[in-house]
């Protein structure tokens, strides 16, 4: 205390250190969740610091100065800048600020597990903040997007908002038969325990079921 902590971070560069040479001051930036990691172990020499076992979470943390790190919202935050992204010109930064979590969060597994060619088949199931981000990313990959949610209330949102292609409510079992063996990927982004077989028969052979849901069971 005091902390509010927020990992959507957009702000102006007001400082750099001696060996910082990735940014200068003026420049509009931002930084997510991570501030620094040892740089020195396997994760973080394969480019996957997430998994390093010192990172240095941006807030309710200690930096390498010894300081304690008080979130996104605090006035200023100090980030190594292996951590730091270049926001382009002309984006607002309230728009940019999504993409630095749930963007990446989406964006990231379809890049990782070879999902990124035009003419896929995806499904999107939960459609909050993820889902959202998971269907505008798809189409813009150029994918065919089917949103599958357990009921009709976002299906004007989905179809007509964001984009989507489709959309199927997954306790009606005449539309989920319709779809099935017929995506190359589903992003589970439902955040809460949840039966994984009725989305399974949805995926063609070698599909991928993806879960970003934070599942505590």
């Amino acid at each position: 205390y005091p902390m509010v902590p927020g990992h959507e971070v957009v702000g102006e560069v007001i400082e750099v250190g001696s060996n910082v040479t990735k940014f200068k001051v003026g420049e509009v930036v931002g930084a997510g969740l991570i501030v620094g990691s040892c740089r020195n172990c396997r994760a973080c020499k394969s480019d996957i610091e997430q998994y390093c076992a010192k990172k240095i979470w941006n807030c309710n943390d200690v930096y390498t100065d010894g300081k304690p790190t008080q979130g996104g919202f605090a006035e200023t935050m100090v980030v190594n800048q292996n951590f730091v992204v270049k926001i382009p010109e002309g984006m607002s930064p309230e728009q940019v600020a999504p993409l630095l979590c749930a963007g990446v969060t989406v964006y990231s597994p379809l890049s990782h597990f070879g999902l990124k060619e035009s003419g896929l088949r995806g499904g999107i199931l939960g459609l909050g903040g993820v889902g959202h981000m998971g269907v505008k990313i798809a189409k813009a990959m150029g994918h065919n997007v089917t949103v599958i949610s357990s009921s009709e209330k976002k299906k004007q949102e989905a179809l007509e908002h964001l984009g989507a292609d489709d959309y199927v409510v997954s306790s009606d079992e005449t539309q989920m038969q319709k779809i099935a063996d017929s995506l190359d990927y589903i992003i589970d982004t439902v955040p809460v325990g949840h039966p994984l077989e009725p989305y399974l028969s949805l995926l063609k052979v070698d599909g991928k079921l993806i879960l970003m849901g934070v599942i505590n069971t």
